[in-house]
């Protein structure tokens, strides 16, 4: 009689043991696939190795490119007050940039010794051999890059713009006859006129460059220094040898009175040099994003090419895309080519692919542009290539 309840009794005990098991099984599954997405040690040892030499790298490039600017600098020193101080200045400020612009190469160039470093000691071959793929080793180099990248572009969208911008007011004040360039435009004298452009932009028709001033005030002075006249037009273009006001609005000031004409254009007879206005530009590619977006829309909104804007635009937008490519781009010699030979190898092989995706990048996105591809998809276009080229050799070799 007690047998059965007995019996049926450890049933029932082995059935929720059972099922215990199966749910402790399930949860140690759960388990297991979080602890793969835990940060480990090996992942940590991947990823400040790459960090440490991609910083080595980036400080290397950074002092090399400044050093370089400081004695073409040097060339200026004692015209119209320029000093050593002055070119030191002007390098200083323009660092920021700088950094922004050789950060790709550096990841590069840093991603090859470190993981080429890991491969030749053979302790990539041991964590292979430990169970880590090469998808966990890519993604341990890859996410140092990836935080480090944030600031990245918050310096190369704030301090570097600042930067290039104020060091644009200092050297044309002291190189060309223009008075300023700064939050109110660009103040210049004229003989008796004194000029105030709001801002500049670069157009781009039929390969040609020009500046095209934008809310032009020119004030007029008696030699008293006295206003006798007051011009405000909307645009200013340098058209053959002579300077074209768009929608002018001419206010003369007499005894009697002011007397006020509007015209849909009219020549303005200047001597306002208008290479002189090219070199108060800063570049459109160091423009932050907000700035070259606004110029977009203006250019647009008057019918006009916004290339010379919207090229640079796009390739900021895709830059995080390049230094994360350009840092997988270093996986498959890191398991392939590299895992003998020293670092000045690696140094070298870095610096090539660092040139030829340099350069390459300029003839892919230029051509593109130049046979009617859009900004965005020639800007894609070069880190697709990229990205096609790794993972090819990465199939065959690694």
């Amino acid at each position: 009689m007690s047998a059965t309840p007995t019996g049926g009794t450890r049933f029932i005990v082995d059935e929720k043991r059972g099922a215990a098991a199966a749910g402790s099984g399930a949860g140690a599954m759960s388990t297991y696939r979080m602890k793969r997405l835990w940060i480990k040690r090996v992942d940590l040892l991947v990823g400040l190795t790459v960090l440490g030499w991609v910083l080595v790298a980036w400080i290397v490039l950074v002092g090399l490119d400044a050093a370089l600017q400081f004695m073409r600098q040097l060339r200026f020193v004692g015209q119209n007050g320029f000093t050593v101080s002055n070119a030191a200045f002007y390098v200083f400020v323009t660092i920021p940039r700088r950094m922004y612009e050789t950060y790709a190469s550096a990841v590069l160039i840093g991603g090859l010794l470190g993981l080429g470093g890991l491969a030749s000691t053979g302790e990539l071959t041991a964590l292979r051999a430990a169970g880590m793929s090469r998808v966990r080793i890519a993604v341990s180099a890859v996410g140092v890059v990836a935080v480090l990248i944030v600031g990245v572009v918050i310096m190369g969208e704030t301090l570097g713009p600042w930067g290039d911008q104020l060091d644009q007011e200092i050297q044309m004040r002291l190189r060309t006859g223009i008075m300023d360039v700064g939050q109110s435009g660009i103040w210049a004298r004229d003989g008796d006129r004194i000029i105030n452009a709001r801002r500049s932009v670069l157009l781009s028709n039929d390969g040609h460059a020009r500046v095209q001033l934008v809310n032009v005030k020119v004030f007029t002075l008696t030699p008293d220094g006295e206003l006798s006249r007051f011009d405000y037009a909307d645009t200013a273009q340098h058209i053959g040898n002579s300077w074209i006001l768009g929608h002018v609005r001419s206010s003369i000031i007499d005894g009697s009175g002011v007397h006020s004409t509007t015209l849909a254009s009219n020549q303005w007879q200047s001597q306002l040099d208008p290479n002189v206005l090219e070199k108060s530009m800063i570049v459109p590619q160091y423009l932050s994003m907000r700035d070259q977006l606004r110029n977009i829309r203006y250019l647009e909104h008057n019918h006009e090419n916004s290339i010379a804007y919207a090229t640079p635009f796009w390739g900021r937008v895709v830059y995080p895309l390049n230094v994360l490519v350009l840092m997988l781009s270093a996986m498959p010699f890191a398991f392939g080519t590299f895992r003998s030979g020293g670092t000045g190898r690696r140094i070298f092989f870095g610096l090539l692919m660092a040139l030829i995706w340099y350069f390459g990048q300029q003839v892919v996105v230029s051509f593109g542009v130049l046979y009617g591809l859009p900004p965005l998809p020639a800007n894609l276009l070069p880190v697709t290539l990229t990205a096609m080229l790794a993972w090819i050799y990465f199939r065959r070799h690694a």
